[in-house]
């Protein structure tokens, strides 16, 4: 696979990638394209209107009030209430069209990408923190609904706003309008500046979000770790110094509000002071009427404000196209495993092949070498060896969990790429040492919202496997909720329903990865019942350190750093004197012994 060109950090990109970034986020607002015209209209509009105000109150006052004409003056103030209503009508409508836009928007760019990391291979989870995945696609996709209701177009419409501003006052007072003007490059210092400074602080504050999340999700889970080793004190003091980081880029930003806000009121009262002081010099020379006067104040803070609110918009969208890069970044990454195959069997036959194959997790450093091994349909084969002799590594490739380097897989004498992924797996049955149960009702767990499996069949698998007594036990038989990764179940229990899952779901394949490795022997003569149900008719493959586990075995292949250095039935390795006899004079003698 190609290496991909590193991406420029984020809140650094330069203008061509933020333009690049903006058009892949405006091909999102396609299947909303009547939304945003609305609103794009909706904005202008009130752009427009924006000046009418002014405008009326100044003919108001010259023409109105000064000739005392109550009954007209009594009009324009209808007149002003009308288009207030109008514009607050049109505020409404702008907020709720750029809202639904954005919300629309970010829940496509959500679905987008959970579907595209549930596709990820295995490999990319290896080495992404989960926290900085769930950020990506929770807090750095909300900021991006911003750039949608306070972003390009609210942006869009404040330019226009400001242009009409200019125009009018250049139109009713040109000398006034140069007056209030020459405050205008101070402001836009200080605009660049904020903008600038913002932007870097909320790169910073992105950063920090995400160290909080891949911090207490990872010490969440292991919390048993924590407690354990007495690491409580030291991991507080962790998490407190990343706390802290985090607060420190927020403060950093604030305080860039808390200077630029207050240099935009002192800038406008400036003007303001500038333009009386200008009238008042002139007062004698040229002609002022009090509805001029007042127009300019008005327009004065008006114009202010849309500056103002411009910088803070203009960072807005600079946070959005920083939290969309992050999300293209996931969203880019090219670690989907390659399914180009068309071949699907609704079920296998189960004639697996393993042939000369490598297998690495990083590079070249190989953690399978040569494996060559064949297991007719309806066999069964117990891995057994040291830990890291590659016992799983096995079994992680048969489903494409990881791609092997070099060698053939062989299923029903095809090669596994050939068959379509989601046809495979539906085909292969795992059931785990560490088993993983959703915070959901034992039923949901067993059918993981299969429809097609129906309950008769649940209860049908779980007297078969031996767990229709304990989860009848529980206080709401199959609805009772398991808790976070099953937390309220023991570890037998667990695996009895990984059991049950396997069953109903009624795989050609089996894999039994250490399932029997931490459970007590009561438990364990359950779940060698249950094993003795799953494996009879199928192909299995079974990873054990018990004797008890392999007894059935058709055959034994004995692993040692990677490489097969024996395989045959227990009697025939026993036979040898090798490496399975050095093993079984380690584990599994003195399991005889306290059997016997």
């Amino acid at each position: 696979m190609e290496a991909k060109k590193p991406h420029q950090p984020a809140g650094r990109t330069g203008k061509k990638v933020d333009l690049k970034i903006f058009s892949r986020i405006f091909a999102y607002v396609k299947p909303y394209k009547g939304k945003f015209f609305a609103a794009v209209l909706i904005t202008l509009s009130l752009s427009a209107l924006a000046i009418a105000r002014p405008l009326l109150i100044q003919k108001t006052i010259d023409k109105y009030i000064v000739a005392k004409d109550a009954d007209m003056l009594l009009n324009m103030i209808l007149l002003l209430v009308g288009i207030l209503v109008f514009e607050a009508l049109l505020q409404y409508m702008n907020i709720v069209i750029t809202s639904l836009l954005g919300q629309n928007i970010i829940r496509d760019m959500r679905k987008e990408i959970y579907s595209h990391i549930i596709n990820l291979r295995t490999r990319y989870f290896d080495h992404t923190p989960i926290g900085m995945l769930v950020t990506r696609a929770v807090s750095d996709i909300e900021a991006l609904s911003d750039v949608f209701s306070q972003g390009f177009i609210v942006i869009a419409g404040d330019v226009v706003t400001l242009i009409v501003f200019v125009v009018a006052m250049l139109l009713v007072n040109w000398q006034f309008a140069l007056v209030v003007l020459t405050t205008v490059p101070l402001l836009l210092i200080a605009t660049n500046f904020f903008k600038r400074g913002v932007k870097t602080t909320f790169n910073d504050v992105r950063n920090a979000v995400a160290a909080l999340n891949t911090f207490v999700q990872e010490h969440i889970q292991g919390m048993k770790i924590v407690q354990v080793f007495n690491r409580e004190e030291k991991e507080f003091e962790k998490f407190k110094e990343i706390n802290n980081k985090h607060r420190d880029a927020n403060i950093r930003s604030i305080w860039y509000y808390s200077i630029f806000f207050p240099v935009v009121e002192i800038l406008s009262s400036l003007a303001i002071g500038l333009l009386i002081w200008y009238a008042g010099a002139r007062i004698g020379e040229i002609t002022i009427s009090p509805g001029e006067i007042t127009f300019f104040i008005m327009l004065t803070n008006m114009l202010f404000r849309p500056i103002r609110m411009l910088a803070d918009r203009l960072n807005t969208l600079q946070m959005g196209l920083v939290s969309a890069e992050r999300v293209f970044k996931v969203l880019d990454t090219n670690e989907q495993i390659n399914d180009v195959g068309n071949l699907e069997s609704s079920s296998l036959n189960g004639k697996i092949e393993f042939k000369d194959v490598w297998f690495a997790y990083n590079d070249e450093d190989y953690v399978l070498k040569n494996i060559s091994f064949s297991l007719n349909a309806g066999e069964t084969v117990a891995l057994v060896g040291a830990t890291g002799s590659g016992k799983t590594s096995i079994t992680n490739l048969l489903p494409r969990f990881y791609e092997h380097n070099k060698g053939s897989i062989l299923i029903d004498g095809e090669e596994i790429s050939n068959y379509k992924l989601n046809n495979l797996r539906e085909n292969i049955g795992i059931v785990l040492q560490d088993v993983f149960l959703y915070s959901d009702s034992i039923l949901n767990n067993i059918t993981l919202n299969n429809p097609e499996i129906t309950k008769e069949q649940v209860i049908t698998a779980a007297k078969a496997v031996g767990a229709h007594d304990f989860i009848m036990n529980m206080p709401d038989g199959y609805n009772y909720n398991v808790k976070e990764r099953g937390a309220t179940l023991s570890a037998g229990q667990r695996q009895l329903i990984s059991f049950i899952r396997a069953y109903v779901h009624n795989p050609a394949l089996l894999i039994l990865d250490e399932a029997t490795s931490s459970i007590d022997t009561a438990t364990e003569i359950l779940i060698q019942k249950a094993t003795d149900t799953l494996t009879k008719g199928r192909t299995s493959i079974i990873v054990a350190h018990r004797l008890a586990t392999i007894q059935k075995a058709d055959r034994v292949i004995v692993l040692e750093k990677g490489e097969i250095v024996e395989q045959g039935s227990i009697q025939e390795l026993l036979g040898k004197n090798g490496h399975f006899k050095k093993l079984y004079d380690l584990q599994f003698k003195e399991e005889i012994r306290k059997t016997a």
